[in-house]
């Protein structure tokens, strides 16, 4: 005899996943948010050093969790094939970049540049998503698309001129999504061929640090205490940990409600730039944000929307 499950189970079950997955974005965009400050802490580093450091020490662990994962088998087939290779070299290049912008920004005073690249992110997605991807957007999102770039502007006068970091931030991670959409490896396997693809020139960096003299260099890769030692080993956590929460989100709950949470991120690095470091904030670089903000509330209120319309008709 076979029992059916009762409907109310089924709809218990979905409840407590979108639960777990809003909690997983929750975690991953609060310690993107909050990368800033570890970085900081790791000043006693140059940020190629850090950036070699973070791919050595991220690709152990995630060669460590592949393997208990009984994983590792996919990421050899992926070095052993030229196409893969060639396809994550690219995106793995992009992503380190990325990386060492970011973490020079953090070390050099531009926290707040930073976080205007990752709220302009998505708008960068949506407009390279219509020129490969063949994707459309509707008034309301060119809307936004606008009002980012008039944040942009604005940003001129009350910065340091063309806010050139933000702009590459968000190029450079907007085209790692463009190649990784292409990529046939998912996120942690991904990232995993990524860094085993970095890890040579990251480890020769590194040695050629370690073997000059003067310098950064003179407090060691480590550092010249325990807790900072325990800071560089921790990088590859600090990089892989958001990752894993992320993607376990994005298994979980829609994607529009991932869009609309990952500006938690960016307002952290925000708050953190301006009110712990006391990075300069005049008008026109309030106001440049406040454009920005518009348009992450008119892009946050589309998805809904667009949310809102899928579902009814998956009712009807």
């Amino acid at each position: 005899m076979v029992i059916a499950k009762r409907p109310e189970a089924g709809r218990m079950a979905v409840v407590k996943d979108a639960r777990g997955g809003v909690l997983a974005a929750l975690a991953s965009y609060l310690l993107w948010g909050l990368l800033p400050v570890y970085w900081k802490a790791l000043d006693f580093l140059a940020p190629g050093e850090i950036v070699a450091q973070r791919t050595v020490w991220s690709l152990l662990l995630l060669v460590g969790l592949l393997a208990l994962r009984g994983r590792l088998g996919g990421i050899r087939v992926a070095l052993g094939t030229p196409q893969m290779v060639l396809w994550h070299l690219l995106s793995g290049s992009l992503l380190a970049g990325n990386w060492l912008l970011y973490v020079w920004a953090t070390l050099n005073g531009r926290i707040l540049e930073g976080a205007l690249g990752y709220y302009l992110n998505p708008f960068f997605n949506m407009l390279f998503g219509l020129m490969w991807f063949g994707e459309r957007f509707n008034r309301r999102q060119m809307l936004a698309i606008l009002l980012a770039m008039g944040g942009v502007v604005l940003q001129m006068p009350g910065g340091t001129g063309l806010p050139w970091v933000a702009l590459l931030l968000a190029l450079s991670f907007s085209l790692y999504a463009v190649v990784r959409k292409r990529a046939p490896l998912g996120s942690a396997d991904g990232l995993a061929v990524e860094t085993a693809l970095l890890a040579l020139p990251a480890l020769g960096w590194l040695a050629w640090c370690a073997g000059r003299a003067g310098g950064v260099a003179e407090a060691g890769l480590f550092g010249d205490r325990p807790a900072q030692a325990v800071l560089v080993v921790a990088s590859g956590l600090a990089t892989a940990l958001p990752l894993l929460f992320f993607a376990a989100a994005a298994r979980q709950i829609r994607l529009s409600t991932l869009g609309i949470l990952q500006f938690l991120g960016p307002s952290l690095q925000f708050v953190i730039g301006w009110k712990l470091y006391g990075e300069p904030m005049p008008a026109a670089r309030f106001a440049g944000f406040g454009l920005i903000w518009l348009a992450v509330g008119l892009y946050a209120l589309d998805a809904l929307r667009l949310q809102g319309t899928r579902t009814d008709k998956r009712a009807g």
